[in-house]
């Protein structure tokens, strides 16, 4: 599992004193560890698609992060968060570009709004941004 990574990469950045890559490592780590309590008491068992959520979630936190950083003037912090962004990028899967989710869409009998995105939430969870897949629908 992702997550198994992402502990070994948390250890390996406190050896090496990776303060930046470390604090953003532990906080994925923690917010795995109160879904999987929340996941437990419901008898469900957390995947990969959960992880990559909490990541996904934790680069858009970052990114206004960064942009608040930024407007203050503090490039030391900008730098910071920008290594964090980096370090996590790694574990997302490949995102599929317009012209994949274009095709995909096309396959389909049914192009409503609510089919093609509930479609592509149950398939592609996690590999597609969601709001690419409602831009490239309006524009079909």
């Amino acid at each position: 599992m992702i997550i198994e990574e992402i502990k070994k990469q948390n250890m390996i950045a406190l050896k090496n004193h990776d303060t930046d890559v470390r604090a953003i490592l532990s906080v994925i780590i923690n917010k795995y560890m109160v879904m999987e309590v929340e996941y437990r008491a419901q008898n469900k068992t957390m995947t990969d698609n959960e992880v990559i959520s909490i990541i996904q979630k934790s680069l858009k936190e970052l990114e206004e992060e960064k942009n608040m950083y930024e407007k203050g003037g503090n490039a030391s912090r900008v730098d910071g968060i920008k290594k964090q962004m980096e370090a996590i990028k790694n574990y997302l899967p490949k995102m599929m570009s317009e012209e994949e989710i274009k095709n995909i869409i096309l396959t389909l009998e049914d192009k409503s709004i609510k089919v093609v995105m509930a479609f592509f939430k149950e398939n592609y969870a996690g590999k597609v941004d969601m709001s690419l897949v409602s831009k490239v629908l309006r524009l079909l």
